[in-house]
């Protein structure tokens, strides 16, 4: 799954234990920096009655995005496609793993026209792993991207992709239809890729965006979630290692427990650690770096282009 960090509930009340060291807080409690406010907004209303009468589906509304408001006030919004059952097993991630449903092959058009009727500037689409498939759902994903290309002409996207197992063929089908963003997620350090992505590995992901860049994707991207237990020098070390490879944007998160289930949340990142990454990121060289406890994979997306 590449949607990254896993998000809270908005109407978790859970009361707060606030005791800090430098770096984090214990896990007895949520801190205050995360607490979620509900959104709100008129353009928030309205895109929530559109999206509740046509029975549109989003990232946001089903994984309760704390920023959702914000971003769909911007025009901003996410779209998962290729089902919604993962064929890898992460241990971060709250999307369902297993044998997933066929390919639909009416999706492209279906996420196109919602976008449509949200009237979205900058869509966002993602996808769970489909490992189970020949060409590992790149070309549902080229087919997307150009649905929404005929249907929304002036919409710009970010194809927040898979590793497609690094093979090239699959990667090429994304880099042909030239989204003005191509992200994929390193998630986690490079000491714990194998407790946190099972099946993933830290240097084919760092291959798969140095290859997107060498073959002329002019926006590359990348996102980490904190709290699994990674050192401050390791989460350097990771920056560095995607500047290496020409990253312009990274975005910087706190984990969240999707369920009991899934792994324990380590440390709760204070907001000057995170203020510190993120000027520690300027410094290395990226264009864009977003980093508090709330920010995930889309956050403030739309500017990213740019």
């Amino acid at each position: 799954m590449s949607t990254a960090v896993a998000t809270p509930d908005i109407k978790d009340k859970q009361k707060v234990v606030n005791k800090t060291t430098d770096k984090q807080t214990t896990t007895k409690g949520k801190p205050k920096w995360l607490r979620v406010k509900l959104p709100t907004g008129e353009k928030y209303r309205n895109l929530r009655k559109l999206v509740d009468k046509y029975d549109l589906h989003t990232i946001c509304t089903s994984g309760s995005c704390p920023n959702m408001g914000e971003c769909w006030g911007e025009g901003t919004a996410t779209f998962m496609i290729l089902g919604n059952v993962c064929t890898r097993s992460c241990g971060f991630c709250g999307v369902k793993t297993g044998r997933p449903e066929d390919v639909a092959w009416d999706e492209p058009e279906k996420v196109a026209r919602s976008i449509k009727i949200m009237g979205i500037k900058h869509a966002v689409v993602t996808s769970v792993d489909r490992d189970d498939l020949k060409d590992m759902g790149s070309i549902i994903w080229a087919e997307t991207v150009q649905a929404i290309r005929r249907m929304n002409p002036e919409t710009t996207l970010e194809t927040l992709i898979p590793d497609f197992q690094g093979v090239k063929r699959n990667i090429d089908r994304i880099i042909k239809v030239s989204p003005e963003v191509v992200s994929h997620n390193m998630e986690t350090v490079r000491r714990l890729t194998r407790e946190v992505r099972i099946q993933a590995k830290y240097d084919r992901s760092l291959g798969v965006l140095e290859y997107l860049k060498q073959q002329g994707i002019r926006r590359t991207k990348s996102g980490i979630m904190l709290g699994l237990g990674e050192k401050e020098e390791e989460v350097i070390q990771t920056l560095k290692d995607l500047r290496s490879v020409d990253v312009d944007v990274v975005t910087i998160g706190q984990y969240l427990q999707p369920s009991k289930q899934h792994l324990p949340v380590k440390q709760f990142i204070t907001p000057d650690q995170f203020k510190k990454y993120e000027t520690i990121g300027k410094e290395l060289g990226f264009r864009h770096v977003e980093s508090s406890a709330l920010v995930r994979s889309s956050y403030k997306a739309q500017k990213h282009i740019n």
